[in-house]
């Protein structure tokens, strides 16, 4: 059974690349149009080649720790908050240093360079056996052939962890399009506002103070302590400004977002606005009947990363969300695996022009290269 609107298999296969018999219709006789038509299949054929070498997602394979035998894919592409950054660095630690399988897929251009925020994410049918789906994307409007591997994932309620603009992932899904129903604040009854709401707990609602001039502190709900994502977990401070959040429930919030004055981890607390919902767990069925577990946080921009406490939280949220609560350790090792450059608000600086997925493979290459 498929989610409201999935299209026919027919309908998703129209979304492909292929060769028509129609294609070559104008064939007919003769040695000289045969060899146009052969030296065309192999122009086709090494096209698609070369597109499918470009567009190959990015994949770190640990060896051993809790995690071994399960896959993780993390999706990018979103406009503004580097989630070309902070996934990919994410990937690794888990990677790495807890044993998973780690496959990072990114928003890219024509020629398999990343673009933040571009609506074309090769490699997504990774998904098929994923474990874990972390999605960081920003109003995207994927082709069929690519949206039809994360419906299936929704469909077998697949475990997920949404960061910052996933509440608000896709936008501007044509209203004749199936997948419409998944866009930000989609109107009809059957899934109201879309797959940030009904999946992540919220849709966008707006920001929370002045963004990239208030900082978040981030504080554990008291009631929560002994959830096992909050282990080990403490002194929460992120760069991005709050967002508006009040999540669907039934939702169980574990940290408070308290906006901050200025950009510094010691700002006074601003007086007007009180804490918001800024990281929280659900669970949403799927067309199967199961329920799949969801971790959601609305924040994640690469800066907010550096801060340990934050990180161990999105850590250890991925462990939760996959089934592994019984092996997340409070002294885990968090630590970042090869150089990490933030680049938001210019952090440590601009990222390389024309980085492609591949250029962050291995454990020693920078996350990101900087220019020089």
């Amino acid at each position: 059974m498929n989610l409201p609107g999935q299209p026919s298999e027919r309908q998703a296969a129209s979304g492909g690349m292929g060769v028509c018999a129609g294609d070559l219709h104008t064939v007919t006789q003769g040695n000289d149009t045969m060899m146009d038509v052969t030296r065309w299949v192999a122009a086709v054929a090494l096209s698609i080649a070369t597109s499918m070498s470009s567009a190959a997602p990015l994949v770190y394979q640990g060896k051993s720790g809790p995690g071994k035998g399960k896959h993780i894919v993390f999706i990018a592409s979103d406009h503004e908050y580097r989630s070309e950054e902070t996934l990919p660095a994410l990937a690794r630690i888990l990677a790495k240093r807890h044993g998973f399988k780690c496959t990072v897929v990114f928003g890219v251009d024509g020629n398999g360079v990343i673009q933040p925020g571009a609506s074309n994410v090769p490699g997504i049918e990774a998904l098929k056996d994923a474990d874990l789906m972390v999605i960081f994307t920003r109003f995207q409007n994927w082709p069929v052939n690519q949206m039809k591997h994360f419906v299936a994932y929704l469909n077998r309620a697949g475990p997920i962890v949404g960061l910052r603009t996933a509440t608000h992932a896709f936008r501007n899904i044509p209203a004749n399009n199936p997948y419409s129903i998944y866009n930000n604040n989609y109107g009809g009854s059957e899934y109201k506002d879309g797959f940030g709401r009904q999946v992540l707990g919220e849709k966008w609602a707006g920001h929370y103070g002045r963004n990239h001039q208030q900082s978040t502190r981030l504080d554990i709900v008291p009631e929560q302590k002994g959830h096992p994502i909050l282990r080990g977990v403490k002194k929460m401070w992120v760069q991005c400004g709050g967002y508006n959040a009040n999540p669907l429930q039934p939702s169980t919030v574990l940290a408070m977002a308290q906006p901050l004055q200025a950009m510094t981890p010691d700002a006074e607390a601003d007086p007007k606005r009180k804490p918001v919902p800024g990281a929280w767990t659900r669970s949403y069925k799927g067309q199967n009947g199961k329920s799949g577990r969801v971790f959601t946080s609305t924040y994640g921009a690469s800066n907010d990363i550096e801060n340990e406490g934050y990180r161990r939280l999105l850590i250890n949220g991925c462990f939760w969300a996959i089934g592994l609560e019984d092996a997340i350790k409070a002294d885990a090792n968090v630590d970042f695996v090869g150089p990490f450059n933030a680049t938001w608000r210019r952090g440590k600086g601009r990222r390389k022009a024309g980085l492609k997925p591949q250029d962050l493979a291995g454990w020693d290459t920078p996350i990101v290269p900087l220019q020089k």
